[in-house]
């Protein structure tokens, strides 16, 4: 089971948007460039945030992105689900209907594969803890994790590439 890194790049860009003032964004450019990554990439991952209402784009020469919620209504969940989508990770091929007694005709599958029942339990426990952790819970462990500097460094880049 893997997420792909557009899950990262989001969540980190999500908590750069946190500090823009509600008549402000940030353009993709901008943080394209301070996560030293490619604009086109990340513009696929805002494509999918916009479309799943967690950010909105603001067209326009100063246009951007700024978060379309509060950070408390935005998991880390929704931020899965928008990029990767919800599909399940395992994918259940039956094949249990392949096995000898099966193919015998001496045996009746039973209605649900309990491999399948179990693995599916499993996702939807990590979807309840990814569920209970936001943005604004993330942004209070930067806090307490990074300098102060860092986090003032941070927010200042994005405040002058504003301007």
């Amino acid at each position: 089971m893997q997420y792909s890194v557009g899950v990262e790049y989001a969540l980190h860009c999500l908590v750069y948007l946190i500090d823009v003032p509600s008549n402000e964004s940030i353009g993709i450019k901008d943080l394209a460039e301070f996560q030293g990554l490619s604009e086109t990439f990340l513009s696929k991952v805002f494509g999918k945030l916009s479309k799943a209402g967690i950010v909105s784009s603001v067209p326009g020469v100063k246009g951007g992105y700024r978060l379309s919620k509060s950070p408390e209504d935005i998991s880390f969940w929704d931020v899965v689900k928008a990029v990767e989508g919800s599909k399940p990770i395992f994918q259940c091929k039956n094949i249990k209907d392949n096995g000898y007694l099966y193919r015998e005709n001496c045996c009746t599958a039973p209605s649900s594969c309990t491999i399948n029942l179990v693995m599916l339990s499993a996702e939807e426990k990590m979807r309840d803890f990814l569920r209970s952790k936001t943005l604004a819970w993330l942004n209070e462990e930067l806090d307490r994790d990074l300098s102060k500097q860092v986090r003032e460094d941070t927010r200042n880049y994005f405040s002058k590439s504003n301007i």
